[in-house]
């Protein structure tokens, strides 16, 4: 299995030749982002004005952070992924309008997101659920924070992390995702097990959910 240093910032080549289901290790200067960071982020660059924060050929993480302060600045405590998939329009949006190169996240993102990163040249990193006080230990530095005034896990935290990982490249910048390649996947094992037990895989046995696996309909 190949595994990857990735230094931030990162060039549109470093990201170009990354391929789903590589495992990376990111170092470097990251930001954390969520709803509301997204939002008044996307509404000062529509409106012209400055960020306090650059994130060009950098990474954004999905991450609502449990952080405490410490005499001579703040500590991170626990830094878990929040579900990247409600953040596909946002997303995509800081990709093409400030030039980010690495999301990083939980679960995937939606054909938009494979989308921008496939024409600007950048990547989605998935985290593993549940290692928030792991993922801490490789935040070394609480370099900064924006907008605390949004609430803690919603304020744009710059971390300086070390080795960020093992992160699985699920969207990669020729438009491939692990997840939709693991679902067509799933998909044709499941008819094929229908068939064998003799199940009619066009009727619905229960009311939820509607999608039946082994069928791409709803």
């Amino acid at each position: 299995m190949v595994e990857r240093e990735l230094r931030l910032p990162l060039s549109e080549k470093d990201v170009r030749a990354l391929t789903i289901g590589e495992i990376v290790y990111v170092s470097g200067t990251v930001h954390t982002m969520r709803d509301r960071g997204y939002a008044r982020t996307l509404q000062l660059v529509e409106e012209k004005k400055q960020l306090p924060f650059d994130v060009r050929h950098g990474a954004i993480w999905h991450a609502g952070p449990i952080v405490r302060k410490e005499n001579s600045g703040w500590e991170a405590v626990s830094v878990g992924s929040t579900s990247s998939s409600r953040f596909t329009k946002a997303g995509s949006d800081v990709i093409r309008k400030l030039g980010v190169r690495v999301i990083i996240g939980k679960g995937t993102m939606g054909p938009e997101a494979v989308e921008a990163m496939k024409a600007h040249g950048a990547s989605y990193l998935v985290t593993t659920g549940g290692a928030a006080s792991y993922y801490a230990q490789q935040t070394k530095e609480v370099m900064a924070v924006h907008w605390l005034d949004l609430g803690m896990p919603a304020a744009i935290w710059v971390f300086k992390v070390e080795r960020l990982g093992p992160l699985v490249v699920g969207i990669d910048s020729q438009g491939r995702s692990l997840y939709e390649d693991l679902e067509k996947d799933v998909d044709k094992r499941m008819l094929n097990i229908y068939s064998n037990l003799g199940i009619d895989p066009t009727r619905n046995f229960v009311w939820w959910p509607k999608r039946i696996p082994g069928l791409q309909t709803k």
